[in-house]
């Protein structure tokens, strides 16, 4: 069956890039579905509001390192292999010895913090500084996944599905089998770790399987290097970006206590499992982007703009669908001392429209070579986001926090505007807010079904 092209995209090559998408939308939804039964409902049920607070402290903590540890070179190793195919060995190569020696240098940032947090805020930290050790490793751990920029410049969503699905299925079977012997808390935590090895172990066994061998990369110091000068930006903007979506969890256990973070992380579990949908969508549709950029710039803009369209109207689908369906699932699924998180999520889920475009207007800074812009936007964001929880978490409690989630995502998106290079590509982002190019493709296919 043939599929339907979005208008400035050749019908052929869009089936191609649709299909990898397709493969990575099937494989989120599929990660979606059984994340959402186990981490967003039975776990929380079993665990309570407190110990379930306590299980995703460490992964918030350490989601302000992870980006570091990558040296940004997630998407950037995409980008490389795009241009240099000839150059994987040493490209994967270089990237993983970098991988490895930041995940050991971030480590002592990451215990330091934890004392730091622990010394100055009002409430004791939700986990213990063992649980959060223990979750560290993880720094070194996902060194290996750079295999998925590999996967991503060869557009493979398929061989992405197969350890995205199996690896989430097999970590939530663990959890409900632990759910029913009753296991204790720190069994879960064990989890976590477990589940990023099993994404390794399964994208090494398929770029295995491809014929190519990690023992055959290399490491080159100027290609190091050159990586490490491109990065740089990106790491320290993944490092605000984190500020700008974590660091309200982490004032509210700081300022409210680890019940309270428990119900918020129902709600950013709730709101947030909807933001690989942008991610897959604009880095399976990057390669056609790039090579509209190189022959047409006309079309390369057309691209953009529907990407851009897309990004809003399945946004603003998801948001309106999760806004209605919010009062039956804390009415029915959750315990009462959940409950304050019902209106705190119907406000939180429309902060995913100004997160679609943000996703996708990343994918044109890196094509332009405007890493420094991201780092820019997201420490703007950053700051707004820190400001606003300072005042509204106290006075307004969780819902609070979830409002400056929402004025941070939109102050950090539309940043753009106020730099001439890239204001251009800011309107073209708020005039997809009113889907004119869908409207009118609408209206086209409506009269020509009416003539």
């Amino acid at each position: 069956m043939k599929i339907p092209a979005l208008p400035g995209f050749n019908p052929e090559a869009f089936e191609k890039y649709f299909k990898n998408t397709g493969w990575l939308l099937l494989a989120r939804v599929g990660s979606l579905f059984v994340k959402m039964l186990v981490t967003s409902f039975a776990l929380p049920s079993y665990l309570g509001s407190a110990n379930f607070g306590t299980y995703n402290y460490p992964l918030v903590l350490l989601a302000f390192f992870t980006g570091i540890a990558t040296m940004g070179t997630d998407g950037l190793i995409t980008r490389q292999l795009l241009q240099h195919p000839e150059r994987e060995d040493v490209l994967l190569g270089s990237a993983l010895r970098i991988r490895i020696i930041t995940g050991f240098l971030v480590l002592p940032l990451v215990y330091l913090t934890y004392f730091l947090i622990a010394h100055f805020a009002p409430e004791a930290p939700a986990a213990s500084f063992k649980q959060v050790a223990l979750i560290s490793l993880i720094c070194i751990i996902q060194a290996v996944q750079i295999i998925d920029s590999f996967f991503q410049a060869q557009v493979k969503g398929k061989m992405i599905m197969m350890v995205q699905v199996g690896g989430n299925v097999l970590s939530a079977a663990i959890k409900l089998i632990l759910i029913l012997v009753k296991a204790p808390l720190d069994a879960f935590i064990w989890t976590l770790v477990f589940d990023v090895i099993i994404l390794q172990i399964g994208y090494l066994a398929l770029y295995r399987k491809l014929g190519h061998r990690i023992s055959s990369w290399k490491y080159d110091k100027a290609t190091a290097r050159e990586l490490i000068k491109l990065g740089w930006p990106l790491a320290f903007s993944s490092l605000f970006i984190t500020f700008y979506m974590k660091i309200d969890q982490l004032m509210i256990d700081a300022l409210l206590g680890k019940s309270a973070l428990g119900v918020y992380s129902i709600v950013v579990s709730l709101s947030e499992s909807w933001y690989f949908m942008p991610v897959a969508i604009s880095t399976s549709l990057f390669p056609a982007i790039m090579n509209a950029r190189k022959g047409s710039p006309e079309l390369y803009q057309k691209r953009l703009g529907n990407l851009y369209e897309l990004m809003v109207f399945i946004s603003l689908s998801v948001a309106l669908v999760v806004t209605l369906l919010a009062p039956f699932l804390f009415k029915y699924y959750y315990a009462p001392e959940y409950g304050e998180g019902l209106h705190t999520l119907q406000v939180h889920i429309w902060a995913g429209v100004f997160t679609f475009l943000g996703t996708a207007s990343a994918q044109f800074l890196i094509a332009e070579g405007l890493t420094k812009i991201t780092l820019y936007r997201t420490a703007f964001g950053a700051l707004i986001n820190v400001v606003l929880n300072y005042f509204l978490i106290p006075k307004f409690g969780i819902i609070g926090a979830a409002y400056a989630t929402l004025i941070a995502y939109f102050a950090s998106t539309f940043f753009l505007l106020f730099i001439k290079r890239t204001r251009p590509n800011a309107i073209l982002m708020i005039r997809s807010l009113f889907l004119l190019g869908l409207l009118s493709t609408v209206k086209d296919k409506f009269l020509k079904i009416n003539r």
